[in-house]
């Protein structure tokens, strides 16, 4: 099993899949990872050499941001905008849809399970 960027990459899986276990890694910077260590796509990993998972590693180490760095940079965003008290800011404080969805109804991924209200009728 290889492993890149502190994550275990899946060994049966085509390099161009199993780079996408990577968090910040999507179908478009695994091709581009690709093209840059000059692998085919249909390469599977367990078919890599340890020279060919090298490059990768400092391919993606050089050239993009993953896994706790990008977490940590998103959570960093996300408090400053709380710290601004800006809308975005507030709407994560409260828990709340933060890009314009409505609440009336929905929004239960950001809300949390419903909550009885007391004495409300089912009308």
């Amino acid at each position: 099993m290889a492993r890149i960027a502190g994550v275990n990459i899946p060994t049966q899986k085509r390099v161009l899949i199993a780079l996408q276990y990577i968090h910040g890694i999507g179908p478009k910077f695994a091709k581009e990872i690709l093209e840059k260590v000059n692998i085919p796509v249909e390469r599977r990993v367990n078919q890599l050499t340890d020279a060919e998972v090298l490059q990768i590693r400092e391919t993606i180490d050089r050239d993009y941001m993953v896994e706790g760095d990008l977490r940590r940079d998103v959570a960093m965003n996300i408090k400053r905008l709380m710290d601004l008290g800006c809308y975005r800011g507030l709407r994560h404080r409260k828990g709340l849809p933060v890009r314009g969805q409505r609440t009336h109804t929905n929004a239960r991924t950001r809300k949390g399970p419903a909550k009885p209200i007391a004495g409300k009728k089912k009308a």
